[in-house]
């Protein structure tokens, strides 16, 4: 065998013998992210201003559909006041991708409740992008979309 082939050879062989472990650790970035934002949502829904500080990213920014942007303080500071009592904060149609160390959550949010007793209900599309960090993964940058339109 020629050399070229043999290197050929062993860089596939290599390949090979890791690939199992990269798709294992693929899979346990996905699941770690699902829950992550789950649990994100649902400490938004509470709103529990520590779990929330958790996670976000010291750098977070969100940018609303209408081009607000909000950073983590904004967002720890209305989580305190609790201005917004949430009905519901629910997530569906969730996808997770994973690309080294950043991943992307995208779902349909159902938002539903009051603030400052004046009720709200809404739907709009989310994708929340996290990077791997020292401390675990964090969530640095979030981004609605404007409202859905009520369905017929």
């Amino acid at each position: 065998m020629s050399r070229p082939s043999a290197l050929a050879g062993a860089c596939l062989f290599a390949a090979l013998l890791a690939s199992p472990f990269a798709a294992a650790e693929q899979r346990e970035d996905l699941a770690a992210l699902e829950a992550l934002d789950i649990r994100y949502q649902a400490a938004v829904k509470a709103n529990d201003a520590a779990t929330m500080a958790s996670i976000l990213h010291d750098d977070f920014v969100l940018i609303s559909g209408r081009g607000q942007v909000s950073d983590k303080a904004a967002l720890l500071k209305e989580a305190r006041e609790a201005r917004t009592v949430y009905e519901r904060q629910d997530a569906s149609e969730r996808r997770v991708r994973v690309w080294g160390d950043t991943g992307v959550v995208t779902a349909l949010l159902w938002l539903k409740g009051t603030t400052d007793g004046m009720p709200f209900e809404y739907r709009l599309w989310y994708s929340d992008t996290y990077a791997r960090t020292a401390q675990g993964w964090r969530y640095v940058l979030g981004q609605a979309s404007l409202r859905l339109p009520d369905a017929p």
